[in-house]
């Protein structure tokens, strides 16, 4: 039997929803120690200008693939034109390869959050704390599989009463702790320096590297290339503007990401130093901030809030990774929503328990030398989704052409502001651009060249 396709009540609550969808780890675990390693201020600028551009031309592109197909990715593209019919089926491989091993980390900030608040703050500092939990068993496990069925209530409530009604809540009170956390940490003597370093363009440390950094996070933070705007467009009205939601969604997500850093960033700077912030790298969050955190005055309460706010981050986005997958389902197969949450669950688990296992009794299996949460984090960011946003590209730009989607940007007599820049990036820029970051990020990963 046929599902009845499910709808956003408005454009508030198809924004909150993207936003919450962009707003997740890529934001509060990424991007802050991104920008602290590749040199603070001009990383700002660059993932600014490519947000603004590149970012726009991909978003607008995916949520007006949506609307005006009303499909999920893996029917969407074929309407668009047959011969791209397998863009759908690469697109939604992405959610697929994701929601495991993003799931998987969810249960670490889940674990952080209840040492945070428990009585493990100050062993949380500890330096064998995060490898002893991640490189352990079964505790992993247990929040992995908590924080994955919490996901999975969600979506069983559908678009307006699951994934909209969550978000309207979750959305507003991020923002706050967000803005709350940030001016606390800005108020820490000697923090103004490290503002400093992370707000002011040094230019001296522009590279290849910096703009290639930021490119790979623009496509997490804004939930780009994996089906999901694709999705949520599908699920937005015809009389919704477009253009204004869009900005709204840019909007929302760099600001948050922008205080994130001023969450993160100037307090480390002021424990660690440059050099610190630079060398912290991926265990910025889990193994220097708690660091931090029992440093500061009332740190206990600054770590509880900031551990409770990315929690909520990292669910809103989850929500919109396994919603893809299960929009795609109810799309092909017709399936019930609560059949198809169900086949995902056990698929997330298949593919989650050995990315959780592979930092613990699963260490020495190795896939291209890579354990298999790292490996499925390359796949999927390296690979997969600059594939899927090149294809997007082709198909849009050298195929079918820029008209249809600037008719769905317009059909309510909107002005499509940027027009202009849309038809340069989807056309020229922004596949140039992706075929570098292909083949630079498969150079690196291989050794040939120093990333």
């Amino acid at each position: 039997m046929k599902q009845k396709r499910g709808s956003f009540s408005g454009g508030i609550g198809f924004v909150l929803a993207a936003a919450g969808s962009a707003v997740g780890l890529g934001n509060l675990w990424r991007f802050p120690y991104l920008a602290a390693q590749y040199g603070g201020g001009i990383f700002i600028l660059v993932y600014i200008i490519l947000a603004l551009t590149f970012g726009f031309a991909l978003m607008t592109t995916e949520v007006a693939i949506g609307r005006k197909t009303g499909l999920s990715p893996v029917r969407a593209y074929a309407v668009l034109n047959e011969k791209f019919a397998g863009l759908g089926y690469l697109s939604i491989f992405v959610p697929f390869i994701i929601l495991p091993y993003y799931c998987v980390i969810g249960g670490w900030v889940l674990k952080y959050m209840t040492a945070s608040i428990g009585s493990d703050f100050m062993a949380a500092a500890g330096d064998n704390y995060f490898g002893s939990f991640i490189g352990s068993t079964y505790a992993p496990l247990v929040f992995f599989l908590i924080f994955l069925l919490a996901t999975a209530g969600v979506i069983l409530g559908g678009v307006q009463k699951g994934i909209e009604r969550v978000s309207k809540f979750l959305m507003p009170l991020l923002l706050i702790l967000t803005i709350g956390v940030a001016i606390y940490t800005m108020t820490i003597p000697g923090a103004m320096e490290g503002v400093k370093y992370y707000l002011l363009p040094d230019f001296s440390k522009f590279s290849i590297k910096t703009v290639c950094a930021a490119m790979g996070q623009m496509f997490f933070s804004m939930s780009l290339a994996m089906g999901i705007m694709v999705t949520y467009g599908s699920y937005t009205k015809k009389e919704i503007d477009l253009n204004k939601s869009v900005n709204q969604i840019e909007i929302f997500d760099t600001v948050v990401a922008l205080l994130a850093g001023l969450m993160v960033v100037p307090a480390v700077y002021v424990f660690s130093g440059e050099e610190g912030l630079a060398s912290s790298g991926a265990g910025l969050m889990f193994q220097t901030l708690p660091k931090v955190f029992a440093s500061m005055p009332a740190g206990k309460i600054v770590a509880s809030l900031f551990f409770i706010l990315v929690l909520l981050a990292a669910l809103t986005s989850a929500i919109s990774v396994m919603e893809a997958l299960v929009s795609a389902l109810i799309d092909k197969f017709h399936f019930s929503r609560q059949k198809a949450v169900i086949m995902i669950l056990i698929s997330s688990v298949i593919l989650g328990v050995p990315s959780s296992l592979g930092n613990g009794i699963w260490a020495n299996i190795k896939l291209l030398g890579m354990d298999f949460l790292t490996f499925f984090d390359y796949l999927s960011n390296s690979v997969l989704m600059p594939l899927v946003a090149l294809l997007t590209c082709i198909l849009v730009g050298w195929r079918i052409g820029t008209k249809p989607i600037e008719e769905e940007m317009t059909r309510n007599g909107e002005k499509f502001g940027r027009r202009s820049i849309y038809r340069v990036m989807i056309k020229y820029i922004a596949p140039v651009f992706l075929v570098i970051i292909l083949v630079f990020y498969t150079l690196a990963q291989f050794g040939i060249i120093q990333y």
